[in-house]
């Protein structure tokens, strides 16, 4: 009934948004989409598309769910209020602030969902 949605910024769908925008745009749609998704460039890519196309506020039956991640993306690209300069900046400020994290060195990323997870208690009701 509804075209392909996922909760999240599909990965396979970035090569879908290359031509959308200039030749610097392509290049880095071209990088980015020939790595494999657990690449920190891939997942910086993903991140920055969650953020623009606001995946977070999507859910089933919404009107964005409903027309499918690829137009969301695409209309998320095209819609984007900056120069191409400014996508390709916003990416390399989501890379940096993802590899600060990853190295230990900054806060979580915001856009995401975030899960805390509590070790199970013991038979004598003690957390490990």
């Amino acid at each position: 009934m509804y075209p392909k949605a996922e909760i999240l910024f599909p990965f396979p769908v970035a090569r879908k948004l290359r031509n959308l925008r200039s030749e610097k745009w392509a290049e880095l749609v071209d990088r980015v989409s020939n790595l494999p998704e657990t690449d920190p460039d891939a997942l910086a890519f993903i991140l920055m598309m969650i953020r623009i196309n606001n995946c977070l506020k999507c859910y089933s039956g919404s009107y964005k769910f409903m027309r499918g991640c690829e137009a969301c993306s695409i209309q998320g690209v095209q819609q984007f209020k900056g120069e191409d300069e400014d996508l390709i900046a916003l990416f390399e400020k989501t890379k940096q602030a993802l590899e600060a994290y990853l190295a230990g060195e900054g806060p979580a990323p915001t856009g995401v969902l975030e899960m805390q997870f509590q070790a199970p208690a013991t038979e004598d009701g003690d957390e490990d």
